[in-house]
């Protein structure tokens, strides 16, 4: 059954959309209903000035956190899962709202929703442009004032074994919807703004060749690749399962998708670095991956280290 997604697609008629997690719930509007709907985005990456705020996290604590890998990691060594994508709700007191950090944050992408939850990501996820699809798998992180921090994280055999999987997860992900799938390129460094720090992250980037009818089955395409290969794990099915057990929370709209369609080029993004407002106060959503030769401390750490506001 063709849906609204799939006739805006098809008719050059402008929408953006955001899905859940797992991709069953995706929410879509006409660009000319967002601003009565009470959502932003800014796909620019444009730069503003600097939010002046105060940053308080209420993390897990370590022994319950060090808990969850060491069963990840018994799940890893039983063979249902390779690597997995590991997240935890952090709740934050911050003096500033959702709109102001919106607003003023530094990223990408930003989304700001109806005051349920912003999000600026660091992370494209894919874009089709022509028949051309692309998508740019984001795997390892680290602190950039560490000595010779690139060289460190590129030499990392955890690191390397984790990105590799996410990219042979990926390429299989795409040769479901397209042809001729391509690594063009394999773990380059972008250094981002983390709060009071700077970040190297790790990315590839992957492409294939859509069917020319593309826009008439957008819907089903989305659906296909979701969840992202790089907030879940692999192999997805088994790993996703696994992360509704052990993570004990509902991730909702964290770690989905949001996109906007111009009328003829696909943008999106996955919605990592979000704050989410619930009736207990603000709670931010961040992880990583995790594989049999993590350290629970490094990854305790990387996981406070995303909570930020850039």
């Amino acid at each position: 059954m063709k849906t609204a997604i799939d006739a805006w697609a098809t008719q050059g008629e402008p929408f953006f959309f955001v899905t859940d997690f797992m991709g069953e719930r995706i929410e879509a509007y006409p660009l000319h209903a967002l601003e009565s709907s009470n959502i932003s985005f800014d796909f620019s990456n444009k730069s503003t000035s600097p939010l002046r705020y105060t940053l308080e996290k209420s993390p897990l604590n370590f022994a319950s956190y060090s808990a969850k890998i060491e069963r990840i990691q018994e799940h890893i060594r039983a063979g249902d899962t390779y690597v997995l994508n590991f997240t935890q709700p952090t709740p934050i007191r911050v003096d500033a709202s959702l709109r102001e950090i919106y607003t003023q944050a530094n990223a990408p992408f930003k989304l700001y929703y109806q005051d349920k939850f912003v999000c600026f990501s660091p992370e494209p996820f894919i874009t089709i442009e022509g028949n051309t699809i692309t998508t740019y798998p984001m795997k390892g992180t680290i602190d950039a004032t560490l000595p010779q921090a690139l060289q460190t994280i590129l030499d990392d055999p955890k690191e390397m074994a984790e990105h590799v999987m996410i990219i042979d997860l990926l390429r299989n992900d795409l040769a479901m919807v397209a042809h001729d799938v391509r690594v063009e390129q394999f773990r380059y460094a972008q250094t981002i703004q983390a709060g009071d720090k700077n970040l190297i992250q790790i990315s590839s980037k992957i492409s294939a060749t859509l069917p020319q009818e593309w826009k008439s089955n957008l819907d089903t395409i989305l659906r296909r690749l979701l969840p992202a290969g790089s907030i879940s794990g692999a192999p997805k099915k088994s790993t996703t399962h696994l992360i509704q057990t052990i993570e004990e929370y509902e991730r909702g709209f964290y770690s989905g998708i949001m996109g906007y369609f111009d009328g003829e080029r696909l943008t999106t993004a996955v919605m990592i670095r979000f704050i989410e407002s619930t009736p207990d106060g603000l709670v931010y959503k961040s992880g990583g991956g995790i594989t049999l030769e993590s350290d629970a401390a490094k990854e305790y750490q990387e996981m406070l280290d995303k909570v930020y506001i850039p």
